[in-house]
């Protein structure tokens, strides 16, 4: 059973897709990861959330109940689109933001306006290099305002991915078979000193 931990949804449960299609973010990493965010900025009222690799929509609901402004929801396989929207109506979070197309396609558009936080969960048989693209089109495209926080969810046994250019200090954080990687996109002063 996959449920939201904290916030205005706290405790209501979400559907998953049975099989192999999705591996939810377990209760206690989605802790972490949210502990941190807001460690990181104090709380995430009216920020833009984006969901890569959404699944159940588990993470992207998780930072709307804690009061994210704006949620985008991206995964490829229209059964979990499905069950996202079905998510998105129980929860009574109709304004969210269901995309269903690859992530790699879906970061080759500009986005309508960037965003603060972004949450990566690719499968994990998906490859590095695919991982190391993403990232880099959030780059290359304008998805992250100046200091937005990226976060990474590996398997412990994957290789160690690469944050481009653009990226400012990462860290990691290992929970068992899972590790998260977070990355700040560089602010607009790094910019400033990168260029004198």
């Amino acid at each position: 059973m996959t449920r939201i931990i904290g916030g205005r949804a706290g405790g209501r449960r979400l559907q998953t897709q049975r099989g192999s299609h999705t591996r939810p973010t377990s209760d206690r990493v989605r802790e972490a990861l949210f502990s941190t965010i807001e460690s990181w900025c104090g709380s995430l009222s009216g920020l833009r959330f984006l969901d890569l690799y959404a699944g159940s929509g588990a993470v992207g609901f998780e930072a709307w109940s804690r009061g994210a402004g704006v949620v985008t929801l991206v995964e490829q396989d229209r059964r979990s689109s499905a069950v996202i929207r079905d998510n998105a109506r129980t929860l009574g979070f109709p304004a969210a933001n269901v995309v269903t197309a690859s992530v790699a396609s879906a970061l080759r558009r500009a986005p309508v306006a960037p965003y603060d936080l972004v949450f990566l969960d690719p499968p994990y048989p998906h490859d590095t290099e695919s991982v190391e693209q993403d990232l880099q089109s959030l780059v290359d495209h304008g998805w992250l305002v100046p200091g937005a926080l990226v976060a990474l969810e590996r398997s412990s046994r994957s290789t160690v991915p690469r944050f481009p250019g653009g990226f400012g200090e990462v860290r990691e954080k290992r929970y068992g078979e899972t590790t998260l990687w977070y990355g700040h996109a560089a602010s607009s002063r790094d910019a400033d000193a990168a260029s004198d």
